[in-house]
């Protein structure tokens, strides 16, 4: 059974707690989308992007970060059409962008006055 936006966010918060990154077929299999499907492929871009919409409107890192490709350890072009949109800078160097905004997710959820782990304030 797919889980919610709610869900999805508590689980990534807690993969971002231990600083770890997560592959987009796991989220999508969480969410009950295809990857195959260009359907499945365009909605987990606007599902991950609504999660860091709301993570930018509360002042904090793009949790999307820790949702990477299994083949390139990166995120996929609309995590970096978010921050273009978002108005960040991330200059030519995406990879140092998305290095640096990875950094800055784990350390934020990992310590940064948040109280503990997500399943702790559960």
């Amino acid at each position: 059974m797919p889980i919610g936006s709610e869900e999805l966010h508590r689980r990534l918060q807690a993969i971002a707690y231990e600083r770890h990154v997560v592959f987009y077929g796991e989220v999508a299999d969480w969410v009950g989308l295809d990857l195959g499907s260009p359907y499945g492929r365009r909605r987990i871009g606007e599902v991950l992007g609504e999660v860091s919409e709301r993570e930018f409107r509360e002042g904090r890192p793009l949790l999307s970060a820790i949702v990477v490709s299994s083949d390139t350890m990166a995120p996929g072009a609309g995590f970096f059409e978010l921050v273009k949109r978002l108005r960040l800078t991330q200059g030519d160097d995406r990879e140092a962008f998305h290095v640096e905004e990875l950094r800055r997710v784990h350390e934020y959820w990992s310590h940064g006055g948040v109280g503990g782990s997500p399943a702790q304030r559960a």
